[in-house]
């Protein structure tokens, strides 16, 4: 994921998916990827709940197996989960149907109706495949949370640039994100408050 608002043709790519909800909504989504781990995730948590924001967790099968306190702390405290995979698996370097295995032994742990593909992309196959079980969520901003290049200031200006109704927000729970987060995630929360965003979880 390297542009913070994908193309139109790039949706066009996985149309079921969704992208972004009602544009006619004033509300942003917000989504974690990767986790959860003990480095992030508390932190995330203590915010969200601070602001009392929900978010949507898209979490990695062998975190969730390692870290199953925290993934209770997520469920616990009202937030919505979605399969990330069991191990951050790139669909372009493996079988569809090895693919699909994994995906479904992480939610032998994690128990969601939702599926984000690690790095955005999927086989058309795999697609095919998982959008019979999951409703695949992709983004509408990627706030680029992980980038060596980008500063917590940074982040929270690609959310200022970017957020506009109904977006799907992608940060992320891990360890190349986290020292941004300190500083973005709790203003890019007041700002889109300030802004008049609602902030809601998927159906």
């Amino acid at each position: 994921m390297i542009i913070e608002q994908p193309a139109k043709w790039l949706r066009w790519i996985y149309p079921r998916a969704l992208w972004r909800m009602d544009k006619k909504d004033h509300s942003v989504y917000l989504t974690f990827d990767d986790g959860p781990i003990p480095e992030s995730t508390p932190f995330i948590l203590e915010t969200l709940a601070k602001y009392n924001v929900k978010g949507t967790f898209f979490m990695v099968g062998e975190n969730v197996l390692r870290y199953h306190d925290l993934y209770n702390d997520i469920v616990n405290a009202g937030h919505q989960v979605g399969n990330h995979t069991f191990n951050h698996m790139g669909s372009f370097k493996h079988w569809t149907l090895s693919y699909a295995l994994n995906a479904s032994k992480a939610n032998e742990l994690i128990h969601a109706h939702l599926f984000r593909p690690p790095h955005g992309w999927m086989r058309a196959s795999v697609y095919w495949w998982l959008s019979r079980q999951y409703t695949i969520v992709m983004w509408d901003l990627v706030t680029r949370d992980y980038s060596k290049w980008l500063t917590g200031e940074d982040v929270l200006n690609n959310v200022k640039r970017f957020a506009r109704n109904g977006s799907i927000i992608t940060f992320h729970d891990s360890l190349k994100s986290i020292e941004k987060l300190k500083y973005a995630l709790p203003k890019s929360i007041e700002w889109l408050k300030e802004q008049g965003y609602e902030f809601k979880t998927f159906d």
